[in-house]
């Protein structure tokens, strides 16, 4: 598409959403340890900026969020039947006209390869634009290609930042990478794509997203994560990420500013399964960062220091996300951002 692009995550937003868990998605057996892990979210989120709450009953949530201390004159809900909660897959992609007008690309989203059903997940957009008329913006068809919004990251210039393991993946896409590559450029009015051969987290289901890896932060810079125990399942692949890496350029032909975020220490679940505790899975915010953190006091705090270097005059805020990870995502995952203009 002439004439538009793809924004960084921190452009200017207008608002952000949650989907929320309720008792028929895998939350169904910790939904009270979840619930609060969601309102304490909601409370950051809230605090800053507007919120949408997508869920089937989601008046009751409304309600508990007010109950919580959440600013709930900054809040919309939306009834809309949905599987899971994880947005940042599921919700609208968002791209920008020049002019401003945003576009809302809707692409197919089939469970992260079919593993999960999706049925209502996938209908989400369509209800919030068609029926509620909650967002604002061009409704944009692109339900013929398989996308989740974790799996790409843009610095609003036209490079974008993914992962082959994901978007080469059979179980999306029967598409070679030249084509999909192609299909990007288009639709994304694209100037580059670096593509990471290297880099995964045990227990992740998303073939490894790059949200869980390495993030573009403004001023050419990416926060990603480093391993230094030689001992971690992960020390290789992800030595061997650091590397690719230090050779990207930006469109100027420049090296990135290379920010290292601690790896987090192994966290197991009752069946012994490493779960996909990381650091890069973090929300931008306009006037903050929300990051996860994992009872893990100094990767915590050296986590904090490094988005603070990142994001220098925001504030950093640290969420509990030791719930999440139990259903193999974190912070970002469970949250999309729209940019200013979607909602009025």
């Amino acid at each position: 598409m002439k004439n538009t692009y793809l924004p960084a995550e921190w452009h200017k937003q207008s608002l952000i959403q949650l989907t929320w868990p309720h008792k028929d998605t895998d939350w169904a057996d910790m939904l009270e340890e979840v619930d609060v892990c969601f309102l304490n979210l909601a409370y950051e989120i809230l605090e800053r900026q507007n919120l949408i709450v997508v869920a089937p009953e989601p008046l009751s949530i409304g309600d508990r969020i007010h109950a919580h201390g959440g600013n709930v004159k900054n809040l919309t809900v939306s009834a809309v039947k949905t599987n899971d909660t994880w947005a940042r897959d599921h919700a609208f992609i968002s791209m920008l006209k020049e002019d401003g007008t945003p576009l809302l690309l809707d692409f197919c989203f089939n469970g992260w390869g079919m593993k999960f059903a999706a049925n209502y997940d996938n209908l989400i957009n369509s209800k919030l634009y068609y029926e509620h008329q909650t967002l604002h913006g061009e409704y944009t068809y692109h339900r013929n290609f398989v996308l989740e919004g974790g799996s790409i990251e843009s610095d609003g210039k036209g490079t974008l930042l993914t992962t082959e393991q994901c978007l080469l993946a059979v179980n999306r896409n029967e598409m070679t990478k030249e084509q999909i590559e192609a299909y990007l450029t288009e639709a994304f009015n694209l100037k580059q794509i670096l593509w990471l051969k290297h880099g995964y987290l045990a227990g992740d289901d998303t073939d490894s997203h790059v949200d869980t890896l390495a993030r573009l932060c403004p001023d050419d810079t990416i926060a990603y994560v480093q391993c230094t125990d030689r001992d971690d399942e992960h020390y290789e692949e992800l030595a061997a990420m650091e590397e690719e890496l230090k050779t990207f350029r930006t469109l100027d032909g420049k090296p990135y500013r290379l920010l290292p975020l601690p790896m987090a220490d192994a966290i197991y679940d009752e069946d012994g399964e490493r779960l996909p505790a990381t650091y890069a899975n973090f929300l931008i915010m306009n006037e903050a960062v929300l990051y996860p953190t994992y009872h893990q006091p100094a990767n915590d705090a050296r986590a904090k220091e490094v988005l603070a270097e990142a994001f220098p005059g925001r504030e950093i805020v640290g969420i509990d996300c030791r719930t999440l990870i139990k259903q193999h995502g974190s912070l970002h995952c469970v949250t999309m951002q729209y940019p200013e203009g979607v909602y009025q």
